[in-house]
């Protein structure tokens, strides 16, 4: 089945994944797709709000019942796929273009039943008017509203391609589009160099010639070079 179909459509809702995830409960079939123009309550990783104004945003969850351990970052891949050649993915659930992140991930799964798969892009958005918060590390596609749908449209296209895709492309693409290669990164634990992905999709780091892997977690750039 066509990723995408059925699909549920909400001028604004507070969650589109707290609707998906209802719905993976109540078995909806692979490829079921909340949208929305507007959310009012969307979350992203550690708890934070993610902004979707009305009708500039891509606000999509997915149910999905194929998946594996690389799903977040074979959607980061799909989203940088669409935003262009230059656009990077931040491990393990961001994808940014000139530095700045225009989309966001989130992936929840209910053991091997289900997994809801949610995308933030921001496609039109005007980054000055977000919240203060947002506006610092927001950035957009910088297209026009009237490019939302055909962007998503496109967003699942690549996506249905990423899912099918070998674990070894996938891999090999990931470290094409590595946002933290050569970046001094910290975590809650610690600092070092981003060292590339490795076999499992966890996050290689230098940290003074010992070589330590992030399998979850926060990651940020660190303000020292």
């Amino acid at each position: 089945m066509t990723l995408g179909e059925p699909r549920e459509h909400h001028e604004t809702i507070g969650s589109t994944n707290a609707r998906a995830r209802k719905l993976a409960d109540k078995g909806a079939s692979h490829g079921t797709l909340v949208t929305a123009d507007e959310q009012t309550k969307g979350r992203g990783r550690q708890g934070r709000t993610w902004v979707t104004p009305p009708r500039v945003a891509i606000a999509a969850s997915l149910v999905l019942r194929e998946f594996d351990d690389l799903l977040p970052l074979r959607a980061g891949l799909a989203v940088a796929d669409v935003a262009g050649p230059d656009a990077l993915v931040k491990w393990p659930n961001d994808v940014w273009l000139d530095g700045r992140k225009v989309a966001g991930i989130l992936a929840e799964s209910k053991a091997s039943e289900w997994a809801v798969l949610g995308i933030g892009v921001n496609v039109a958005v005007d980054v000055a008017a977000l919240p203060e918060e947002a506006a610092e590390v927001a950035g957009t596609l910088g297209k026009s509203p009237a490019d939302v749908e055909p962007t998503l449209v496109a967003l699942l296209t690549a996506l249905e391609k990423r899912l099918g895709q070998d674990r070894v492309s996938v891999l090999a693409s990931l470290r094409e589009r590595d946002a933290l290669l050569g970046r001094r990164v910290r975590w809650q634990d610690g600092e070092g160099l981003g060292a590339g992905i490795d076999e499992s999709g966890a996050l290689r780091v230098d940290v003074n010639g010992r070589e330590i892997t992030l399998t979850a977690g926060e990651v940020t750039l660190s303000a020292r070079p």
